[in-house]
């Protein structure tokens, strides 16, 4: 449990720090100053920044308020991320290295370059991930695939919950997505599961019986036993699977890959908050399959891929990353597509939105998120009880 909330902890810093690096190198290359880039948030254990005078870094402790144009490179107690403290970003300031002073192409780029480094590290993971093996379906095989393990059936999904509202047999037993399935036994006798066709044949067959599924998870094998669904309650157990095989690419071919990958993401992401939004606004719920999941989940989530192996938690990592991209580059108030929301009616209009405003709009909303967040947490913590 502690190893799980330290390498949640871990991950999430990781991808909130390229977040708010982002921002940071995109406001200095533009020449907007930065008062402060900071590891962790504050309290601040301390910091360093390079003196305009005399060119030598001079130490900063505790929470002392440091406002000068050279940026102070801190470290703060709680790990979670970063932060970048812009100057004029409040839009009071309008000296000319102020965020304020500066056209709206500059602030929707300093605005939207977190963004933008959040698809940047996504790229980039997934790239990797095609370089040092990733996992394929074994028919759709490309000519500069290197093959480094045998086809095997895996777990894409797992069912929840059925029609009746009850666990299903995969979920009863404990069964994850990213699970390989070798061998079913059922009275005595045992088959082996080397294709797609054999696990449905011999699930359909035994439908309503007591069963032993031994598989992979990572690197580890297990057996796991539960009764199968009769045919008339849905499918045996309660899975989506594929035939699938783990490969590797070389770097050049790796990168385009990563770039795919990055881009199919990006549509199923969009395209599951689409479908969420309309099923809310329709009154319908959350749609049937798509969870969503808050800090207790992701961490959960998290401890599964490490166990699986370290390559598919580099593939969780960079679909976090998008999914951090993509919520905050949605028009709400508080978040990155909010305040490139209010640049965009400052432009319509031809001057800003008042500053006092746009701070309450964006405190309102701040404080909604918030709830969110802990009603998801409460709703993720519930699952365990």
């Amino acid at each position: 449990m502690i190893f799980t909330v330290g390498l949640f902890v871990v991950v999430l810093g990781i991808l909130v720090f390229i977040h708010e690096a982002g921002h940071f190198v995109t406001a200095r290359r533009n020449g907007i100053t930065c008062h402060e880039f900071g590891f962790g948030f504050p309290p601040r254990l301390g910091g360093v920044y390079k003196d305009a005078k005399t060119g030598k870094w001079k130490l900063v402790l505790g929470n002392k308020e440091y406002m000068g144009n050279k940026t102070l490179y801190s470290f703060n107690w709680i790990p979670l991320g970063g932060f970048v403290r812009i100057k004029g970003e409040d839009g009071e300031n309008k000296d000319s290295d102020s965020f304020a002073s500066k056209s709206t192409w500059v602030r929707f780029k300093v605005l939207s370059g977190g963004v933008f480094m959040n698809f940047v590290l996504a790229w980039v993971l997934f790239s990797v991930v095609a370089m040092f093996g990733t996992t394929e379906l074994a028919s759709n095989q490309s000519k500069y695939a290197k093959i480094i393990d045998k086809s095997r059936v895996q777990i894409n999904t797992v069912e929840e919950k059925g029609n009746d509202g009850q666990k299903s047999p995969a979920a009863k037993m404990g069964l994850s997505m990213g699970n390989f399935i070798e061998k079913i036994c059922v009275s005595g006798s045992c088959y082996e599961i080397a294709s797609v066709e054999d696990l449905v044949s011999v699930t359909k067959a035994n439908a309503g019986k007591e069963i032993s599924i031994y598989g992979i998870a990572g690197k580890e094998k297990f057996v796991k036993k539960g009764i199968l669904r009769k045919s008339e309650e849905g499918t045996p157990l309660g899975i989506s699977i594929a035939q699938t095989v783990k490969v590797t690419y070389p770097p050049h071919i790796a990168l385009w890959k990563g770039l795919e990958r990055t881009g199919v993401s990006t549509y199923m992401t969009f395209s599951a908050f689409g479908q969420m939004i309309t099923s809310l606004i329709s009154g319908n719920g959350m749609p049937a399959g798509l969870n969503v999941a808050g800090p207790v989940g992701i961490a959960e989530m998290t401890g599964k891929a490490f166990k699986i192996g370290f390559t598919t938690l580099l593939v969780l990592m960079a679909m976090l990353s998008l999914n951090l991209g993509i919520i905050n580059i949605l028009p709400i108030p508080a978040l990155d597509g909010g305040r490139i929301l209010f640049l965009l009616i400052e432009k319509i209009k031809g001057n800003p939105v008042d500053a006092k405003l746009e701070g309450y709009i964006h405190g309102i909303s701040f404080f909604i998120l918030i709830a969110l967040m802990l009603l998801v947490t409460a709703k993720d913590i519930l699952r365990f009880f």
